[in-house]
């Protein structure tokens, strides 16, 4: 096993590596961590109940070692001016079109899956909103995570000072040197610079651009990570010589051992190549990297009746998701994926995709080092 990489990020948190896994599932949050780097957990799909389990599992798994929680609270969504969380989905639903309704249906049908029903209806809207996200903030901050991150726009300027008071420090999202400037008004810490080619909510820039411009925009005195297509040691070396001070992975840990990811989507994106992805809005309603698949074919298609804003889209599809992903039908399965995906053909352990990124990391830089005369 090589040595530690030391940069301003491995320093503030105290890990050997300067690599953040952004994940949905504990137990690859966990083994991230232990392994040298440091997982962050998505809190989008929890409820504020099962983030606190979920978080005092991990407490209890990742051997003292730092982590941290993602949540979403973006900028601007449909309903934002609608009150608390009760208020907000019951208002939120009945806005939801019939023709939407029906088109999904009609879908699932086409592929031999059950309609859609009411039972749990909008139960996923959770923490797509400001209102929805608090909760889960403030049952993060009770843990002893040591970062915050917010993946749609600035986080709240008293977010941020909340998770300041707590000795937590506070992550944000951007896709252009704009939103990252806009981070750091709000008081955030850390920068993830996220290029195009990243899976999940993305802008248009490609990573290669966006890094330094980032890096400049916002000054010495702000960290940045870079993310948008890091999945190898490569890349984690070319992060760093645009100006990064480590990099946010997510896509690659889709398909390690101890990730949660459904059958019939690891497959799909076992076989995909870096072509196969897509960014569209049949997700959430913003654009966001995505398998291509005949899902997002459909709703690209004359007969869609085109996307709903944030976070009625996702209220209308969580169900059908769920439906098309335990009848295991692969033609519609899709998943939010960056183009990395071309380079994830092997199913690994966490620990030893750490360990194969650092090495290829190290003989990088060897080698660069080969390229400059003494």
């Amino acid at each position: 096993m090589v040595g530690t990489v030391r940069t301003r990020v491995t320093e503030l948190f105290g890990i050997e590596y300067p690599i953040f896994a952004f994940s949905h599932c504990r137990d690859v949050v966990a083994a991230v961590s232990r392994a040298g780097g440091m997982g962050v957990l998505g809190a989008l799909y929890f409820t504020p109940e099962q983030l606190e389990t979920e978080l005092a599992w991990i407490d209890d798994h990742v051997g003292g070692r730092p982590y941290g929680v993602d949540v979403v609270m973006p900028a601007k969504y449909e309903g934002a001016d609608l009150g608390d969380a009760g208020e907000l989905l019951t208002r939120l639903q009945g806005m939801i079109p019939e023709g939407h309704r029906r088109f999904v249906n009609d879908l699932l049908e086409r592929h031999g899956i059950d309609p859609l029903t009411e039972e749990g209806a909008g139960h996923y809207l959770l923490g797509w909103t400001d209102a929805t996200a608090r909760p889960q903030v403030e049952v993060a901050l009770k843990h002893p995570i040591a970062l915050l991150a917010n993946a749609l726009g600035p986080p709240p300027a008293d977010v941020v000072e909340q998770a300041h008071r707590h000795g937590v420090k506070v992550a944000g999202l951007a896709s252009n040197a704009r939103h990252a400037r806009k981070q750091v008004e709000v008081g955030v810490d850390i920068i993830v610079a996220q290029g195009t080619e990243a899976g999940g909510h993305t802008g248009d820039v490609a990573t290669m651009v966006l890094i330094p411009e980032v890096v400049d925009a916002v000054g010495p005195g702000t960290i940045v990570l870079a993310a948008g297509g890091i999945g190898r040691g490569r890349q984690i070396a070319a992060g760093l010589a645009l100006g990064a001070e480590g990099v946010w992975t997510g896509s690659i840990w889709l398909t390690v051992e101890e990730a949660d990811t459904p059958e019939a989507s690891r497959d799909r994106l076992l076989a995909a190549t870096s072509r196969d992805t897509v960014r569209s809005r049949s997700w959430t309603g913003k654009p966001a990297r995505m398998l291509k698949t005949a899902w997002t074919d459909a709703w690209e298609s004359p007969e869609s009746p085109g996307t709903l804003p944030m976070p009625m889209q996702f209220m209308l599809i969580s169900d059908a998701l769920r439906r098309i992903n335990r009848a295991g039908a692969g033609e519609l399965t899709t998943f939010p994926v960056g183009q990395i995906v071309g380079s994830m053909n092997q199913v690994r352990p966490a620990a030893q995709v750490i360990y194969d990124l650092i090495e290829e990391y190290v003989e990088t830089m060897e080698r660069l080092n080969t390229l400059t005369d003494p």
